[in-house]
């Protein structure tokens, strides 16, 4: 993924404990009849500090071995730090990562996978970057488990007459071009599950939510801070109504009476 899709490892950090609850355990239980006998080698594409393996590792069997796959290597880097996760035996999982962008993808660079495995990534991709990753995994005809594409739907609670409002222009913003790259946004997970369908390979879906209130009120304070700022960066003239909105929530959020559900779609693909 190009570099002009800066993640930081805070917000990574902050999301990883909601990310783990949310992914879909029963998607994961079914990889493993997928899975080949004996070691087992997983791709972990847009891996940033290595969320989606220390969800998935203890979940599947090894000897396991997991190349992470990102274009900023500082990120790749923090996923070595601290105590690795272990596989489903307690055995230790090996680690190796490689520097580059996912538009740049070929089949060679998964070679050896039995999984390629990717978290929150798809609604960032541009069809380019989808295309490639979708013909990469079919050269290597290898099971795969998407987690975490926005959909695009949030509900807040207490209800506003204006969320639909914002939501309509954080998911424009979610498609907006970059430097020339055109991001799928909402799109992603469904271009990317038609593009296996027309393939022919089975697909396996789940609708998955982060459920956020005041358990976690950083978290939730982040992501409605970041929801808001994009609507207000797509639209400016909602600069007005935003500053009422986010007096109204933010006053919900301190006195603990603010939620949100954010929706995303899961992704299990395999050859027939």
């Amino acid at each position: 993924m190009s570099e002009i899709i800066e993640v930081g490892s805070h917000w990574l950090a902050l999301r990883e404990a909601e990310d783990s609850r949310a992914r879909s355990p029963e998607l994961a239980r079914s990889v493993l009849p997928l899975l080949p006998d004996g070691p087992i080698t997983v791709h972990d594409l847009g891996s940033g500090t290595g969320s989606m393996m220390r969800w998935l590792a203890p979940l599947l069997p090894g000897p396991q071995t997991w190349t992470l796959h990102d274009w900023n290597a500082s990120l790749t880097e923090r996923a070595l730090d601290g105590e690795l996760p272990r596989d489903l035996f307690e055995a230790p999982i090996s680690i190796r990562s490689r520097v580059g962008e996912l538009a740049r993808l070929q089949g060679s660079d998964l070679e050896g996978a039995s999984l390629v495995t990717a978290s929150a990534l798809l609604d960032v991709l541009t069809a380019r970057e989808a295309h490639a990753i979708v013909d990469a995994c079919i050269e290597v005809g290898v099971p795969a488990l998407f987690s975490l594409s926005v959909t695009g739907e949030v509900e807040l609670r207490p209800w506003d007459a204006r969320d639909k409002l914002f939501e309509a222009a954080f998911n424009g913003h979610q498609r907006r071009e970059v430097h020339g790259r055109r991001l799928l946004g909402r799109y992603g997970g469904p271009i990317v599950r038609g593009l296996f369908g027309q393939a022919r390979w089975n697909v396996r879906t789940a609708r998955t939510s982060w459920r956020l209130d005041d358990r976690e009120p950083q978290l939730l304070a982040d992501w409605f801070d970041g929801w808001v700022d994009a609507a207000e960066e797509y639209r400016p003239e909602l600069r007005d109504e935003c500053a009422g909105y986010r007096e109204l929530r933010r006053g919900q959020l301190d006195r603990g009476e603010l939620s949100a559900v954010v929706h995303h779609l899961d992704l299990l693909v395999w050859p027939r």
